[in-house]
């Protein structure tokens, strides 16, 4: 029986890898406008980090975490978010003083998490993102929508939906926990065992439960936004002011309150209606005690995911794809004689940022401009015993079904162009 990739995993294949460079490429181009600098934290982590970061009553900790023992018996886990590793790593080497009031980080990667593999989702997914540190102004929960906002129309996906929610500061979650505990003691014994367990640990977590018993009871319940303090409040009202002044009309959704129990204040989700019921292609919020609350100095930060796997299904399901490909030269050999001369082409070009393709195998010639249809090359090299002795080849454009004889010298100028 032949070995398969493991459930939850699939094998990212070479003729979709041109739609993933693409976001790359959009992604890393858009956070460097945006002054965000690369970082790249550990696939594994020790567990802790994780149960303190993201919080205990959360379903990631509770249910979805991929941890293990190393041979020394230390508790390991693999990454299921990327912001807690951010975090450990801007503590651990001192980036806030050694960089200023401001640090402003991306990251591209796998994450993992044992859940139910769904479209656009597996347990082994990537993410790329941005984590923002040491500024409470509105203006950069603002700033962190639009740039996300301005990848996704770069990549071909306008007009997607803003939704945006306050679930308050500390404060405010503490009256909000009461009022939660409060209306669901009336109701949980009806309820799953999941939701009468976050009771008891953190009540805004029964928000999170997909139950169809439990949902009829949440659609009911208080929403955060009626406890949130003034100071609060007023930094909403700045943020979607500030998103107003750069075009984008956010919606207001009371009951959006994130699966992470690090945020506090802004939280977002950006939605393509196309997708169905799974249609958040990016989220986030911000964090402002997430530092402390891992041992250090209290930091105001904000920050976001976005999952590749469910932006590429975005694309395919519009027809999207990189423009202005280029293409695959071949280069054609009239007879062994001349394969060394075509190697040594072949690399000089390839020098040039030319991509080049050269059969080492023994071919026809027609078999070779069948190989270069394949490839939908646009310039066939064809290298001939005489020609070859005169420094030239010649160069036939596929497209234009024209053809010439052309100075080995002077190729890499006529394929440039």
């Amino acid at each position: 029986m032949s070995i398969k990739a493991p459930r939850g995993t699939v094998d990212i294949l070479p003729q979709d890898m041109e739609r993933w460079h693409f976001i790359e490429n959009i992604v890393r181009q858009t956070f460097l406008c945006y002054g965000y600098q690369e970082i790249r934290t550990p696939i594994f982590e020790a567990t802790e980090l994780f149960i303190r970061g993201i919080g205990e009553a959360t379903d990631i900790v509770n249910k979805e975490m991929y941890t293990f023992q190393d041979k020394k018996g230390r508790s390991i886990t693999l990454r299921p978010e990327n912001t807690a590793a951010v975090v450990r790593a801007y503590m651990e080497h001192g980036l806030g003083s050694q960089q200023g009031s401001m640090v402003k980080m991306f990251y591209m990667g796998p994450m993992f998490r044992y859940e139910r593999p769904q479209a656009g989702r597996q347990r082994q997914f990537y993410q790329f993102g941005t984590e923002a540190l040491g500024s409470m102004h509105p203006g950069v929960d603002a700033e962190t929508i639009a740039m996300i906002l301005q990848i996704f129309e770069q990549i071909g996906l306008a007009g997607l939906k803003v939704e945006v929610n306050s679930v308050g500061c500390e404060e405010c979650r503490t009256n909000y926990r009461k009022v939660l505990l409060e209306y669901f003691q009336t109701h949980i014994d009806q309820m799953c065992s999941d939701c009468q367990m976050r009771l008891e640990k953190n009540p805004m977590r029964i928000l999170d439960c997909k139950v169809e018993t439990c949902q009829s009871y949440i659609r009911g319940c208080p929403t955060v936004i009626d406890s949130v303090c003034e100071p609060c409040r007023n930094h909403m009202d700045e943020v979607i002011k500030y998103l107003n002044l750069m075009g984008i009309q956010p919606v207001m959704n009371p009951r959006l309150v994130r699966g992470l129990d690090y945020y506090t204040r802004t939280a977002f989700e950006i939605k393509d209606e196309s997708l169905g019921a799974q249609n958040a292609v990016a989220a986030g919020g911000r964090y402002d005690n997430l530092v402390r609350d891992m041992g250090g100095n209290i930091t105001p930060a904000i920050g976001f995911a976005a999952g590749m796997e469910r932006i590429v299904l975005a694309m395919k399901n519009k027809g999207l794809g990189p423009s202005g490909k280029q293409n695959m030269v071949y280069i054609a050999t009239t007879s062994e004689n001349v394969l060394d001369a075509a190697a040594a082409l072949v690399q000089r070009l390839r020098a040039d940022n030319i991509p080049v393709e050269l059969s080492w195998d023994k071919k026809s010639l027609k078999s070779q401009f069948r190989q270069a249809a394949n490839m939908n090359s646009r310039y066939v090299i064809v290298v001939g015993d005489e020609e070859i002795k005169q420094g030239k080849v010649v160069l036939k454009d596929m497209i234009k079904q024209e053809q010439h004889l052309v100075d080995v010298e002077g190729l890499h100028t006529l394929l440039a162009m």
